[in-house]
């Protein structure tokens, strides 16, 4: 099973300067330890101690927010895409 990951530029030096890859995991939670394998480091980034998203961190399964769905337990099945989007504040 493929899922497309759609990477932001900032964590991109964990993933060899790549902007997309392809992965594999039933749920989202699955899917950050793939991403863990092919791209050592990256997980730290994505997840806390806990392996809960970093607040700084949004998720997006085909452009649903995982935090309205089922979060790391959001299913995931081939064809999938999810996007990774540092939450932006300011004023």
């Amino acid at each position: 099973m493929a899922v497309t990951v759609l990477v932001p530029t900032p964590l991109q030096k964990f993933t060899n300067n790549q902007a997309t890859l392809e992965c594999s995991g039933s749920n989202v939670g699955e899917l950050f330890n793939s991403l863990e394998l092919s791209c050592p480091g990256i997980k730290a980034r994505l997840c806390d101690e806990e392996g809960k998203p970093r607040r700084f961190l949004n998720f997006y399964v085909n452009s649903e927010d995982i935090r309205f769905l089922q979060g790391t337990e959001t299913s995931l099945k081939d064809g999938d895409e999810v996007s990774i989007v540092p939450a932006v504040a300011g004023g």
